[in-house]
This record gives C-alpha cells, structure tokens and sequence, in this order.
C-alpha cells in the first residue's frame, strides 16, 4: 500500500516556475514507477510525465517538453515535477501517481488527492 500527498501548487503569473512534490508513504516506494498527471475543469485527466523506479528512464508528454522536469529521491521517498516557463493552459490540478510508467491513467494503482496550479496571464 502506497500513499500520496501532492504539495507545492499555487498562484503563479505567466513566465514563472513551480515545483510539486509527492510524499509516499510505504517502504516498497522505492519499486514503484511514478507519475504526474493533471486534469483542468472540465477536461480528461492528462498526462505529464513519468519515471521509472530507479530514476534512469523518464517519459513526458509533449505539451510540457522542454518545460518541465521530473525526478524522484527514492532516500526521501518523494517524486517532484520542476514546472518552468508556466502557460495559463498548465492551470490545473496536478495529481501524483504510482505503479504506472505510461501515459494511460489505468495504469497506476495509487493516487494522491491532488494540489491546484493556477497560472495567471
């Protein structure tokens, strides 16, 4: 059984940068391949990016290449995703993941509740 709660969200203007963290709870975290996703009112839940256990192999969704990055200290036991360059179209609710590496949402068996990103023009 795996935990998770999502921290860092908030209100940033246009150009700015963010950083989410997910704290697990669990000492299997280390085995689980982790992910972002987000989903805006109204919207499908979307994917952001992902990363394996050890950290070595990361996927990441083209609307955010080049933009945001995600790494994981499985010492902490802790996933982050490293938002720059913020568009009012990342505004959303992020949510933190695991047991899943691809870009479908049925893949992962654990969920955190979710941290808003507001990002203001």
């Amino acid at each position: 059984q795996v935990q998770l709660v999502e921290s860092g969200g908030g209100l940033v203007q246009a150009g700015g940068s963010l950083r989410l963290s997910c704290a697990a709870s669990g000492r299997t975290f280390s085995r689980y391949p982790m992910g972002w996703f987000r989903q805006a009112p109204g919207k499908e839940r979307e994917f952001v990016s992902a990363i394996s256990w050890d950290g070595g192999i990361k996927n990441i969704a083209d609307s955010v290449k080049g933009r945001f990055t995600i790494s994981r200290d499985n010492v902490k036991n802790t996933v982050y995703l490293q938002m720059n360059s913020l568009k009012p179209g990342d505004t959303a609710v992020y949510y933190c993941a695991a047991g899943g590496f691809s870009s479908s949402r049925h893949q992962y068996d654990y969920w955190g509740q979710g941290t808003q990103v507001t990002v203001s023009s």
